[in-house]
C-alpha cells in the first residue's frame, strides 16, 4: 500500500474518531473548545515550522493585502465550520454533522462547475446525481431542514474553493489561519 493511502486512512480514522473526542469533552463549552483547539494548533504548527526552518512565507505575504484578506476569510470560514461541527456533536446532532460532510462534496462540485468552469464526464454526472439522490433521501429522512448540515457543507465547501485559488501551501495557509483566530481564542 502507498504512503498516500495510509495518510488517507489515518486522516478518515482520525476524523471519524473526533466525535467520541468532542464528546469526552463536553463538560465545556464548545467556544471553550473551540477555543483550545486553535490555540494548541498554533502552537504544534508554530513548532512544526520551527523545526522545518519554515518562516520565509511571512514576510512574502506581510505586505499582500489580497492574501491576508483571504486568508482572514478563510479563518473565518473554518471557525464557523468547525465551532458547528463540536457544537452539534455536543448537542446530540451526529447524524446531521455527517450529512454535512455527505453534501460537501456534492457543493465541491457545484462550485468547480459554476465558480472554477470545471466540466465533468458523462460518467461524472451520473455519480453526481446518484449521491445527490442519496443525500436528498436522508435529508428527507430527517424531515426537518438540515441546518447544521448545511452550514458544515456550506462553509467547507467554500472555505475549500478559496484555498485552491490562494497562494500558500496548506501548512502555511493553516498557521495563517490559526493565527488569524488567536487572538480571540486567547481572549476568550
Amino acid at each position: 500500500m502507498n504512503r498516500g493511502v495510509l495518510y488517507a486512512l489515518g486522516a478518515y480514522l482520525s476524523w471519524g474518531l473526533l466525535p467520541l473526542f468532542w464528546k469526552a469533552v463536553q463538560g465545556a463549552t464548545p467556544l471553550e473548545i473551540l477555543a483550545h483547539r486553535v490555540v494548541w494548533s498554533v502552537l504544534f504548527l508554530v513548532l512544526l515550522l520551527s523545526v522545518r526552518q519554515q518562516w520565509q512565507w511571512i514576510r512574502r505575504i506581510s505586505r499582500n493585502r489580497r492574501v491576508l484578506l483571504t486568508f482572514g476569510a478563510t479563518s473565518l470560514l473554518l471557525s464557523v465550520n468547525w465551532l458547528t461541527y463540536i457544537w452539534a456533536v455536543n448537542a446530540g446532532h451526529v447524524l446531521e454533522s455527517s450529512l454535512g460532510y455527505f453534501i460537501n462534496p456534492l457543493v465541491n462540485v457545484l462550485l468547480g462547475v459554476v465558480i472554477l468552469g470545471e466540466r465533468m464526464r458523462m460518467g461524472q454526472w451520473v455519480a453526481v446525481t446518484l449521491a445527490g439522490a442519496g443525500v436528498l433521501y436522508l435529508t428527507l429522512t430527517l424531515g426537518t431542514v438540515p441546518w447544521i448540515a448545511l452550514t458544515l457543507a456550506l462553509t467547507f465547501g467554500v472555505y475549500a474553493l478559496a484555498r485552491k485559488t490562494a497562494s500558500l501551501n496548506s501548512l502555511e495557509g493553516l498557521t495563517l489561519e490559526t493565527l488569524f483566530m488567536f487572538i480571540p481564542a486567547v481572549a476568550y
